[in-house]
């Protein structure tokens, strides 16, 4: 019997606030146990696609919502000050970012993050949801 299901998160365009929560996993309620942290996702593969003719960088972070303090950069790493990406890595125009690998992530996660050029790069990822 298969236990986790294949999801798809987004496509998302990513904006220049570097606190925009992208993903979060879902709270369940009912069955048994019922509680919300019991669901976790692990991303398999992140997508980030460039649709302009000029090269856009971006970040990620995981941690709480709307957070993205030092210390807390995953996969893409940068720096944020004041909102703003000042620091990033960057996507060559028309270019594609690809991250394969197994981050997981618990109910209390969120994957936050943003770009230099607003809605130049989009975010897609493929993961798998379970159960505790």
């Amino acid at each position: 019997m298969a236990s986790n299901k294949i999801i798809r998160i987004g496509p998302v365009a990513l904006s220049t606030t570097t606190t925009t929560n992208i993903y979060n996993p879902p709270a369940l309620t009912g069955g048994t146990p019922s509680n919300a942290s019991n669901a976790y996702v692990i991303i398999r593969h992140i997508r980030v696609v460039n649709k302009t003719t000029s090269a856009a960088s971006f970040a990620l972070w995981m941690g709480a919502t709307g957070g993205n303090a030092a210390g807390t950069e995953v996969v893409a790493g940068g720096i944020a000050s004041a909102g703003a990406l000042t620091n990033g890595v960057s996507v060559a125009a028309g270019g594609v970012f690809d991250f394969y690998g197994q981050l997981r992530m618990d109910a209390a996660d969120f994957l936050v993050g943003g770009a230099g050029t607003a809605t130049a790069l989009t975010f897609e990822a493929e993961a798998e949801i379970g159960i505790v």
